[in-house]
């Protein structure tokens, strides 16, 4: 799918917020990591901005990639690390045995589970998503974008869960707090 019909998937479980997203210079945000983002989170924090989904799992909002003394102990720069950290000591499915994955968070939740990319592809449009559930110690690899992977969580189309809490999975709608 498109970003653009990603996001309208979305929208029906769960509306954006009635004053809109969040403007951010992307241009600014590639040049710091080193390689644009995702077209479906763009167009996600246009639209709904960082926030909660359910109150449960939070999207980072975009933070340029700076140094943690500069970037602070709550965003995208700490999660990163945070998620970096825990790659090399946790457990990985048979999928990523012996990978060396270029990781960027975008989200945490309420029960410590960490989503980010798998970035190392030079077209973040098929970057797939990786989630680190703390409950199994264990990474997994979602072949869809952060976009489809909130529809596909929501709609409880996965085998099961990823996350280790299963409030949103199969939840078919979500209420989105803007942070």
């Amino acid at each position: 799918m498109s970003a653009r019909a990603d996001v309208d998937a979305l929208r029906r479980l769960m509306p954006p917020p009635r004053d809109g997203g969040t403007s951010v210079d992307w241009e600014g945000m590639a040049l710091s990591w080193g390689r644009p983002f995702p077209p479906d989170y763009q167009r996600f924090i246009e639209e709904y901005g960082a926030g909660t989904v359910q109150g449960f799992l939070v999207v980072d909002a975009p933070q340029a990639k700076v140094p943690l003394e500069e970037a602070g102990l709550d965003g995208m720069v700490q999660e990163t690390l945070t998620v970096e950290g825990a790659w090399e000591l946790a457990d990985k499915s048979p999928e990523l045995e012996g990978t060396s994955p270029r990781l960027i968070n975008w989200g945490v939740d309420s029960a410590a589970d960490m989503m980010c990319w798998d970035a190392s592809g030079e077209d973040p449009a098929a970057w797939p998503v990786l989630v680190f559930n703390r409950g199994d110690d264990l990474f997994s690899r979602y072949e869809c974008g952060m976009v489809e992977f909130l529809t596909r969580l929501l709609r409880g189309e996965f085998p099961k869960s990823p996350l280790e809490d299963v409030d949103l999975f199969g939840r078919g709608e979500a209420a989105w707090t803007k942070r």
